[in-house]
């Protein structure tokens, strides 16, 4: 095999990984979103969507901290199973099983005996009514934390055995499970479902229907592996195997840091109470960033961490090096396109996903002015994971770890100054400048640990591509005024069709400027892309 043809070959599995993952990843967020919408038909804002609401924060906290894709756990497994034979992951799997699974049963019997002094805590001043629901859902939903856990781990066996659609789509039967849920109960009661009296029954309905979705996407992968040979129930007790030692010594620290989180966000709200519908804001800006950002990560790092944990011995770094220029340019080139596009769409964007009934013009700026805080600083989100799971890779969860208690103190500094001046898009800018300085330390950090990286070499075709993405934001901006001249600015269909036509001006616009540029993983990556999705 000529070295051409060793080239060529990873970039193709590259992009076949991403194509699947793209398309499962997408099926999967159109299923949440039905669910949101089942929710929202069948209880509106009553007790029992309330109640839930409240009663899924520390379950969803942990499927998401535990149990989500890219999440510590996921992260130490791919890369400790990476770097073995496939005969010696079941042994290792199942230790890690054994301890994970223990620990997380003593939360749950935790969750279940504290339910209302942790409803207290993370709804304090609910009406009794929906406090008593909140607490119920909480106990039905507490074995959430153990199956949380249980995903984990099933997601990072299955990454490192290079299965990625199920990795990508099982997600969606959590919400699958909740829409059967509400659908019966429509079918049995009707119209009936809204009158107060039968909140409890909802409230019953959506947590069971939710755990369901947990036990079921954990049993589908289970299955999986079972058939690989990847591991069973097996209680195994060999806590001194290197391997497990391993796993060990990157999911501590990558789960206390994850963890970290909420310090961050309660920081956040904190600067953010005085700030008339900030908090509310906050939801709404996020979930426009998160969908998009959900599926380019997941299509970017799931691919490359079983590569980067392939590539950590000091023989190959000359090729991880160049892996990780492939994710950062790779995260440039969709995410610096995507935050000008939120930058210079942003008004027509909110308008068109949420300006209806009580969320009027006023709300619309301030989501709007979010937005645009968020669209700044896609990049910096993306290439911090993208350089912290090249770490996890080389068996240090420890450097992450560290910078991560950093940025509580950076966070609330950042807050502090960027709040005054400019409001609730401040502490959105105080995320963002985190995030750069969390870039600039892991790049200076590795830099030293793998000896030395061209990072002038990395910056040109960066800045460059930070440059085309200023001008399809201008484009897109432009071709957005003159089209609101033309048509005007009311109708939900006058300002789809104008987002799509300022949307797709400003996309052809950087996919001109990026092509001129040539940079060749990102042609590379285009062309395989663009042939899977025309065979798809």
């Amino acid at each position: 095999m000529t070295e051409q043809e060793k080239d060529q070959k990873p970039a193709r599995s590259f992009a076949g990984i991403a194509g699947i993952v793209a398309a499962a990843t997408l099926i999967s967020k159109v299923f949440g979103l039905i669910r949101q919408q089942a929710i929202a038909a069948a209880f509106g804002v009553g007790a029992a969507a309330t109640a839930y609401s409240y009663a899924y924060i520390i379950p969803g906290f942990l499927l998401i901290l535990l149990g989500g894709v890219n999440g510590p756990l996921h992260s130490a497994i791919v890369s400790v199973l990476a770097k073995r034979e496939k005969s010696e992951s079941a042994p290792i799997v199942e230790t890690v099983t054994t301890i994970v699974g223990s620990l997380l049963l003593i939360v749950t019997v935790a969750q279940i005996f504290l339910a209302a002094p942790l409803i207290d805590l993370v709804g304090y001043g609910l009406e009794p009514k929906t406090r008593e629901i909140a607490i119920f859902q909480l106990q039905i939903m507490s074995p959430m934390a153990l199956f949380s856990g249980l995903i984990g781990i099933g997601f990072g066996t299955l990454n490192a055995a290079n299965q990625y659609w199920l990795l990508s789509i099982s997600p969606l039967l959590s919400s699958v499970t909740v829409v059967i849920g509400i659908g019966i109960l429509a079918l049995q009661y009707g119209q009936e479902i809204i009158k107060p009296e039968f909140a409890l029954i909802g409230g019953i309905v959506l947590a069971i229907g939710t755990l369901a979705g947990a036990i079921l996407q954990w049993l589908v992968q289970l299955i999986v592996q079972w058939k690989l040979g990847l591991g069973t129930l097996k209680l195994r007790f060999d806590f001194q195997s290197p391997a497990v030692q391993e796993v060990i010594k990157i999911m501590t620290p990558a789960t206390i840091s994850s963890g970290m989180m909420p310090i961050n966000v309660a920081t956040d709200l904190f600067f953010a109470s005085p700030i008339k519908g900030a908090a509310a804001g906050f939801n709404y800006a996020n979930l426009l960033v998160q969908t998009p950002l959900g599926i380019i990560s997941n299509i970017i790092l799931l691919p490359l961490l079983p590569i980067f944990a392939k590539l950590a011995e000091p023989e190959n770094w000359p090729d991880l090096k160049l892996r990780i220029r492939q994710g950062l340019l790779l995260t440039a080139v969709t995410m610096l396109p995507l935050g000008a596009l939120m930058i210079a769409l942003s008004d027509p964007i909110v308008q068109v996903v949420y300006q209806r009934g009580a969320f009027k013009q006023e709300a619309t700026e301030l989501v709007s002015s979010l937005l645009i805080a968020y669209g700044i600083g896609m990049f910096a989100y993306l290439g911090r994971d993208v350089l912290v799971r090249v770490f996890y890779a080389l068996g240090d969860g420890q450097t992450p770890f560290k910078i991560s208690t950093f940025n509580i103190l950076l966070n609330a500094v950042l807050d502090f100054i960027l709040v005054k001046p400019f409001g609730a898009p401040g502490l959105v800018l105080a995320t963002v400048g985190v995030n750069c300085s969390s870039i600039l330390m892991l790049l200076w950090l590795l830099n030293k640990k793998l000896n030395g990286l061209p990072l002038g070499e990395w910056s040109v075709p960066i800045f460059g591509l930070t440059a085309g993405s200023l001008v399809s934001g201008i484009a897109s901006y432009g071709t957005l005024v003159a089209c609101q001249r033309v048509l005007g600015t009311q109708g939900l269909v006058i300002l789809i069709v104008e987002l799509c036509v300022a949307g797709g001006v400003g996309i052809c616009v950087f996919a001109v400027i990026a092509g001129m540029m040539k940079i060749p993983e990102v042609n590379s990556f285009v062309v395989k892309m663009r042939k899977k999705f025309l065979k798809f």
